[in-house]
């Protein structure tokens, strides 16, 4: 049995208990957070686990196997680097940090330290996103023309996401915190990307992200990647990923609902039948010293880069 401690138990560090608590060899011993209310809720919740304000106290006292970081990015860099020196097994959530000096440094010191130093990114273990990256290896639309990621919300930060940080210019903006993913997902199928052309807007309030986004990049080979995003839009919200070929087009839709389509066809809706493991299972998997199926802090640190030159 694995002994993890959380740390950060908002509304992203509550997501990921439930997978915790329901994996046979995974077992939540400690949690923190400053908000005592939150925290004895929490505590509650789990039963066995000891609560902590203080995450250095954490560090220290619990029996922990793996560490959950879960707070805001600016708080990342210090965190992780007092979990490297306890010698804990890392899973952070994404971005890694808050820059790209900030990245490089935790993904340098996680790999001298020969821990395991995961990201969640939740799109490598979704049906519909691994189906898509099967049809781009099976040449399904040919040779790929155009990636497109479109990101238009009616409203930023979300309903559930009304915080002190998710729609700040220094740690928040729907770029970081939507963009990233697919950063990380155009990096891994595609291979590597960088910035040709950006047109950010920002609020008057100077302490408010961004509210649109026009961006060119381009993939090793010259081929283009397009990023439209916008806030404060009318109708639903709109995240949607596509790639153009010369011989169809496949989009996931609503984050990973697939739809594909040849030349002078249709779109429909595709079978997601590629099977995919779980992030606990991958977790696992790297606890028995197995080969996993992990993002780590160097895919990390790869997806700042892009995403710092677009922040920038």
């Amino acid at each position: 049995m694995f002994k993890v401690g959380i740390i950060g138990l908002g509304a992203i560090g509550q997501r990921l208990i439930k997978s915790f608590t329901e994996h046979p060899e995974m077992e939540i011993t400690a949690v923190c957070d400053p908000i005592e209310e939150l925290l004895n809720s929490t505590v509650a919740a789990i039963g066995k686990a000891k609560g902590f304000t203080d995450y250095k106290e954490m560090l220290k006292n619990a029996d922990i196997d793996l560490v959950y970081v879960a707070v805001p990015p600016k708080f990342h860099h210090q965190i992780v680097t007092d979990c490297v020196l306890e010698q804990k097994h890392i899973l952070c959530e994404k971005p890694l940090a808050n820059s790209v000096e900030e990245a490089e440094s935790l993904y340098k010191q996680a790999a001298d330290a020969g821990i395991i130093h995961a990201m969640n990114f939740p799109l490598n273990y979704s049906s519909g996103n691994a189906t898509f990256a099967s049809y781009i290896k099976e040449g399904y639309i040919g040779k790929l023309r155009r990636l497109e990621l479109k990101m238009h919300f009616p409203q930023w930060p979300r309903a559930w996401q009304q915080n002190n940080w998710v729609g700040s210019r220094e740690q928040g903006g729907f770029v970081l915190e939507v963009g990233v993913h697919w950063i990380q997902q155009i990096q891994k199928i595609f291979g590597p990307v960088q910035l040709v052309h950006r047109n950010v807007s920002f609020p008057e309030d100077e302490n408010l992200s961004e509210n649109s986004i026009l961006a060119v990049l381009e993939l090793e080979d010259g081929t283009p990647v397009f990023i439209n995003g916008m806030s404060q839009t009318a109708g639903k919200e709109v995240v949607k990923f596509t790639a153009y070929g010369t011989e169809g087009t496949l989009a996931l839709e609503d984050w990973s609902e697939l739809y594909g389509a040849k030349q002078g066809c249709d779109f429909e809706k595709l079978d997601e039948s590629t099977p995919v493991s779980s992030l606990m299972n991958e977790l696992v998997n790297a606890l028995h010293h197995k080969e996993a199926d992990l993002p780590d802090f160097y895919d990390g640190y790869q997806a700042q880069v892009v995403l710092e030159s677009l922040r920038n």
